[in-house]
């Protein structure tokens, strides 16, 4: 079962997009898996598993900016261009995959988009079947390896694209930078959490490189490479999803605070349990400092990195974040980059129609609800 695209209210994004994208995931995993059921009957789980993950939820958000950002540097003129092109923007999704099974397993997340997180469906195997050993370690353990599986059939998927040796090398740099930059910023996250780390610099970084270079400013590069898009509209992308890319994150990080756990697919709070230093505490915590406010203060570290945070600390967190302020500068910050993120995309010739689906794009991820 896809989930639609994102949109904006009104609007609609190629609604045959995601469904393309779909389908050459799904060619491609029954190609694939094969190879590793072949070893063993059990190795057939991971296979599955990395299938089910990918297959049974997701937005398709980065396949989306990059089919964008390609069409919008004149990709499309010819229509027989388009499969080699959406076989290999379809490969974000496994990139994804690999961010998000590796980032449950380190923040402990017992669920991801309404279902069990990977290394929890492991762990659940391990105990009913009474093997050996300790469950969660086997769990963990295959959560690595499915990530690791989408990780290096995301590398294939996208070489092995039927693209023209021209496009492949101009694409090939701002793939390598991508899947960089993430490993980069999820460490960067990881030790924010350990290192204790409060500054808004930071978190602003975790959000440049854990999110933003992936979701949105790569995958759009990645499409204007791809079509040979030339070096001014390259450095507009540039900017253009590096600050909606940030924007989608900020948005992340409110939806993980105040959203509904039936939509977004995750209990509330988990940012906060998790320890997540995100820019909406920083803002938090630095507005809590200036006014001298060491009871507020010492609400918002008890809230960080507490498992056992309830709903009454969640409420309690929830007000602060409002008094304080944080919230509506963050709901500030999403405004002021969207809009230097249109402006740059304005002063560039995009081709139609991504010049309309671009801007459309952008309000639908830094305006939404899920």
């Amino acid at each position: 079962m896809t989930q639609p695209a994102i949109v904006a209210p009104g609007t609609t994004i190629d609604d045959d997009l995601v469904g393309r994208v779909d389908a050459e995931l799904r060619r491609y995993f029954a190609r694939r898996r094969p190879e590793l059921d072949a070893i063993a009957p059990v190795t057939a789980e991971v296979t599955e598993a990395l299938t089910e993950f990918v297959l049974l939820g997701g937005k398709r958000v980065r396949p989306t900016f990059a089919w964008w950002g390609w069409r919008g540097a004149g990709g499309g003129q010819e229509p027989a261009g388009a499969d080699p092109v959406l076989a290999a923007i379809s490969a974000l999704e496994l990139i994804q995959a690999n961010a998000l099974i590796h980032d449950d397993l380190m923040d402990d997340s017992d669920t991801r988009r309404g279902r069990p997180t990977v290394h929890v469906t492991f762990t659940r195997r391990h105990r009913e079947r009474g093997w050996l050993g300790p469950s969660e370690r086997f769990g963990a353990a295959a959560a690595i390896l499915v990530g690791d599986l989408a990780l290096a059939w995301a590398d294939d998927m996208f070489s092995g694209a039927d693209l023209p040796e021209p496009a492949r090398r101009r694409a090939h740099p701002v793939w390598a930078g991508m899947r960089g930059d993430m490993l980069g910023g999820q460490f960067l996250d990881v030790w924010g959490q350990a290192s204790g780390d409060e500054s808004e610099e930071t978190a602003l970084r975790v959000c440049q490189f854990k999110t933003a270079a992936y979701t949105v400013q790569r995958p759009l590069l990645l499409g204007a490479t791809l079509a040979g898009a030339d070096d001014a509209l390259l450095a507009a992308y540039h900017r253009f999803g590096a600050d909606i890319g940030v924007a989608f994150q900020l948005r992340d990080d409110l939806l993980g605070v105040y959203g509904d756990p039936a939509v977004t697919g995750k209990p509330a709070g988990d940012d906060l349990r998790e320890g997540k230093r995100t820019l909406l505490m920083a803002h938090a915590m630095r507005a809590a400092r200036e006014r001298r406010d060491p009871a507020a203060l010492e609400a918002l570290n008890e809230a960080l990195g507490n498992p056992g945070l309830d709903a009454p600390m969640l409420d309690r967190v929830r007000e602060l974040l409002e008094t304080l302020g944080a919230t509506d500068q963050v709901e500030r910050d999403i405004e002021r980059l969207t809009g230097a993120a249109l402006d740059a995309l304005a002063e560039v010739p995009v081709a139609e129609p991504a010049a309309t689906r671009l801007p459309e794009l952008a309000h639908a991820a830094t305006r939404r609800r899920y």
